[in-house]
Parts: C-alpha cells; structure tokens; sequence
C-alpha cells in the first residue's frame, strides 16, 4: 500500500511516487524566491554566512546556512523586540523515498529545517507485520500497510538518517493509523492504549539499530487524523519522554500552550479567501475543501494555486500579526496530479529566506520559547489569532 496518505472515515488513498526529478525543480523554485513578499525589514537581523570555503560539500554549506539563520534567534527576546516569523514545515507518515529526496533537495536551497513524523510501522518488514499489535485489533493489522522489503527499509533509514544529518527532525505519527472509520481508532484510546502503542513504536525503532538507524531522542509527533482524548494521550506520551504535540486544531494561528506537561503546537484553521471559508491549513483538508477529496489531476495547477494562496496568506497574517509559529501539516502525496504536493515545495523555497523568518522544527522552536521570559512572551500570546476572518 502507498505510504503517507490521511484517510477521512474508512476512505483509503494510495499515494503515487512519481515525482520530477528533485534537482530540476529545485532550479525552477529557486526563480520563485523573493517574489511573493514584502521587502526586508531595516531592522531585521542578517543572518551570518557560514564560510564557503570552510567545506568543500556545497549541501554541508547549505545546511550550515540554515543552522546560522535559526542560531542568530536562538537568544531570549528584548521587552519590545519582535519574535521572529517561525514556520513549521511537517510531513506525516515519512515513508516516500522520492518525496525525501525532493524535500531534502528544497529545503537545502531554502535554508530550511523540517519535520517528518514517521510512522512505525514503516520499519518493519511485511513479512513481520505480526510484531504489531495496534490497541483492540489482532496482530498484523495496520491501516497503512507496512515497510515492504528489508531492502525498501534500508533506503528508508538511510533518507532519515540523512534528513537528520541535515539538522530535520524526526517524530512520531504513531504506527497502524488506525482513524474513526477503523473502531477501535485512536480518538478513543486509553492512557494504556497509547502506552502500549508508543512502546510499540519505540521498539521498531530500537531493532532497526543494527540497520543502522538512530533516532535518539524522538520528543514529540502529531496523531493519526489529528484524533485522540488528550486527557489520556497526552500523559502517556510524557512518560514515554514526549515534550510535544502537534495535532490538535485551532481556531486561527496562535502561540503553543502547555497541556499535561506537553507543549502543544495547534494547527491552524485559517479563512482561505477562494473557498470563502476557514479550512484547517493540512494539504488533505484544503483538498477536501477544493473538491471532496476527488482525484482530478486535470486540475492539478488550479490546486497546487489555491494552497500557494492560502499557506501565503496564513504567513501574511501571522508576519504581520501576532507572530505565533505558522504549522504547517503534509504530506508525502501525489494528490490529484501533485498539485498539493508542488505547492508546499514552491511555498517551503519562497517563504524559507524571507527577512525575520525562519523555518524550523519543532524542538528547534520549543527551545526557543523556552529561553524567552514568559512576560515577554504574554503580549504577544494575548494578541488576536491570526487569519481569522
């Protein structure tokens, strides 16, 4: 079965793989940059240039540039002083190797970092599948499938492991997806539910060591569908040593709170003025709103506009606003032609290098919100959401 897909109900969706070549459509992002946006700042800060000729790998100088655009923020804000514009690029399932390969491609160009929540099952082979166990199915169940060969695994591990060479994050989305449409779902899951599957997820992790993958520490992931009581996830996921979550919606982009002992990134429901409408700002539900989740590739160029739209107007709105991180959820698709797909590549390469932006993962703006003194923070936590109508 295809990875990476969101499932509404009991709709399955398999994903394709056929991606242009990652180098030509970095070129054809790169002209895009800088054109979508209002000039830079007087007082925004430069961020320092790693010397060139410190490495003689042009990648290695791209991600130290991404580091040094994140490390100039990495400091407590002054009374006054304007956060910067975090976005949160993410990209659930993290299974697709061409998708890898294109997103690592742009985010070099755009000096970005990401995060991928990797689904669990996807290191174990489908001739092991019974080493899963979800919580109320029989053994082997998984509404995604699982990780196909050792040889597909291996190439797997190798992209997660580069993706972390790279300063990416990897989370968790947990193991068998298991939604509404698939009772016993993790909406309704027990704090023992979710202990039991976070172990799970642990464990496949910990034997794919010897295939020489390292995720160490894996601090936080967003549920399948977005589903879960949190009064019980969120504790089983602080024992298991999660600091985070991304998955819960929220009216507008605002500022992570703190629930359980976890800091929660909300997804935002933002106003998409084409539809007329709020629409959560996650690749599968503008492609909902556009068309009811039809697959019209056809149609592929007006999508991939409608969600440049809606993810430019989001960052419009919190740049110029009340500067909460903008979260963005995705995934590794091909939805209808890969309109969604090439929109959240195009947006990753414009919006990246833009003056006091910044895009980060998860833990790299968790740290940041942990050295900034609350006080500071407050004004602007008590600021209207953003992109609301």
């Amino acid at each position: 079965m295809g990875r990476d897909g969101r499932r509404a109900g009991r709709r399955r969706l398999r994903l394709g793989d056929q991606l242009l070549l990652a180098g030509a459509l970095v070129l054809v992002l790169v002209l895009l940059v800088g054109q979508q946006f209002p000039p830079p700042s007087a007082a925004a800060p430069a961020a320092p240039a790693p010397d060139r000729d410190a490495t003689a790998d042009p990648v290695q100088a791209q991600v130290d540039r991404a580091g040094a655009r994140l490390a100039q923020w990495m400091r407590p804000l002054a009374p006054g002083e304007r956060p910067p514009q975090f976005v949160l690029f993410s990209f659930d399932g993290a299974g697709s190797h061409r998708h890898w390969q294109q997103m690592l491609a742009v985010a070099a160009q755009a000096e970005a970092r990401f995060t991928g929540f990797l689904s669990g099952v996807y290191l174990v082979p489908d001739d092991e599948r019974t080493r899963y166990r979800a919580p109320g199915h029989t053994a082997g169940s998984s509404a995604i499938g699982f990780g196909g060969s050792r040889e597909e695994i291996d190439v797997l591990i190798a992209d997660l492991m580069e993706a972390r060479r790279r300063g990416h994050e990897i989370g968790t989305h947990y193991n068998g997806h298991f939604c509404a449409g698939d009772a016993p779902g993790v909406g309704s899951w027990s704090r023992a539910a979710w202990t039991s599957e976070l172990a799970q997820f642990s464990a496949f992790v910990d034997a794919a060591r010897e295939r020489g993958l390292d995720l160490d520490p894996v601090r936080g992931g967003r549920t399948p569908c977005l589903e879960g009581k949190w009064s019980q996830a969120y504790p089983a996921m602080r024992e298991h040593g999660l600091t985070y979550d991304a998955s819960r919606p929220a009216d507008g982009i605002v500022w992570p709170t703190r629930s359980h002992g976890i800091r929660v990134f909300w997804m935002p429901s933002v106003r998409v003025e084409a539809l007329g409408e709020q629409v959560l700002l996650m690749d599968y539900n503008l492609w909902l709103a556009l068309n009811g989740g039809r697959d019209e590739p056809e149609r592929a160029i007006e999508f991939r506009d409608a969600a440049l739209d809606a993810y430019r107007g989001a960052y419009a709105a919190a740049l110029n606003g009340n500067r909460a991180p903008l979260v963005l959820g995705n995934h590794f698709n091909r939805w209808s032609g890969g309109g969604f797909s090439d929109a959240i590549a195009r947006f990753m390469a414009e919006v990246c290098v833009q003056p006091e932006t910044v895009c980060a993962t998860h833990s790299d703006v968790s740290a940041w919100i942990d050295m900034q003194d609350p006080a500071v923070l407050d004004a602007w936590r008590d600021m209207r959401p953003a992109g609301v109508g």
